[in-house]
């Protein structure tokens, strides 16, 4: 028998009509309830909180970080089930694997579809999720929903309604959920993980600012004045914002503000192409560029950096640290050769 915890943190897993639009409500064992549980497989519930994704905070992350680290402390448990909602579960999930250095797998899912809709993905995703949880090892945390197994980092959610909600715009897979077992297609390396920050640790302010045509650094200085201890600014194509925000990101940097620059495209890593307030710029002012992360998992990247360093003065070396397992941007050189093979 495999022993697995399921944390109920909300979403839409645990939605129901409310009259005017779906929210949060059931409980985790109702959750369990509405599908089947993998044979051999004993299930407990811890009901954490009730809340749809998009009001979570970093104090709700610290608490499930914690709930987590709790459940693994028993040796009796396999793995753990997260259930939480789509809107910020690539956020969490990455938060929860930067400080995971447990071989026992930590699976988030939830649903696109409410708890009581007849042709529901609920029970489906919890089912594959529980068995991931009960058979995994030396993942992290990994994201389980529509039949597929994704390493946290670098997954997105890339549709908003559609029950294949999730994917890695850059990488495959780590394995798929059919016929009532795992395939593991890929194993890819697990990072060092960061020393667990305190239960109450004051968490630092960390806002996105996104660069468009008639972009200024307006927004940027306003999150400075926010108090701000991190930015990551969302440049265009390779990570490109303009002089007026590169020089911007220079005086953050040396009044010891943590820049990341993440890009608004889809797919594809920061890549140093460019000056004129290009990610060549940016990376010169300080800021550093977070390869394949998109903006969400780069605040998580900063947020966790500043929770997880030993002082503020070693938080840009701890962030360096954590964006060195993400896929990072082409060398000149492989630029050239890209350019070559394409003429």
């Amino acid at each position: 028998m495999r022993h697995v915890v399921v944390i109920s943190t909300g979403g839409t897993i645990a939605s129901r009509w409310q009259g005017d639009g779906y929210a949060a409500e059931a409980a985790g064992q109702e959750v369990l309830a509405a599908g089947a549980v993998p044979e051999g497989v004993d299930v407990r519930v811890v009901d954490l909180f009730t809340v749809n994704s998009s009001q979570l905070t970093t104090g709700h992350q610290l608490r499930l970080l914690h709930a987590v680290h709790e459940v693994l402390a028993d040796p009796s448990v396999d793995g753990i089930v997260v259930t939480h909602g789509t809107d910020t579960l690539e956020e969490s999930a990455l938060f929860l694997d930067l400080f995971h250095s447990d071989r026992r797998p930590v699976v988030f899912t939830g649903a696109q579809k409410p708890l009581d809709a007849e042709d529901g993905d609920a029970a489906g995703n919890l089912y594959d999720a529980l068995l991931t949880a009960a058979t995994g090892r030396d993942i992290g945390a990994v994201i389980v929903f529509a039949g597929q197994v994704f390493a946290a980092r670098g997954t997105v959610k890339k549709h908003t309604v559609d029950v294949r909600a999730f994917g890695d715009p850059d990488g495959l897979p780590l394995g798929r959920v059919e016929f009532g077992r795992v395939t593991w297609g890929r194993h890819r390396a697990r990072p060092v993980p960061l020393p667990l920050p305190a239960r109450d640790a004051v968490a630092p302010r960390v806002d996105v600012v996104m660069h468009h045509s008639d972009g200024d650094a307006v927004l940027f200085e306003a999150a400075l004045g926010a108090g701000a201890r991190g930015v990551v600014v969302v440049g265009t194509g390779a990570g490109n914002t303009n002089p007026e925000v590169a020089a911007a990101v220079g005086r953050a940097v040396r009044d010891g503000v943590l820049v990341a620059i993440s890009t608004r495209v889809a797919a594809g890593a920061v890549t140093p192409l460019y000056t004129g307030g290009g990610a060549v710029d940016l990376a010169a002012a300080g800021a550093q560029l977070t390869g394949t992360l998109r903006p969400g998992q780069a605040r998580i990247a900063v947020l966790a950096a500043l929770l997880g360093a030993p002082s503020a003065e070693e938080a840009p070396e701890t962030l360096r640290q954590v964006l060195a397992a993400t896929p990072q941007a082409l060398t000149r050189s492989d630029l050239y050769l890209v350019d070559r093979v394409g003429k």
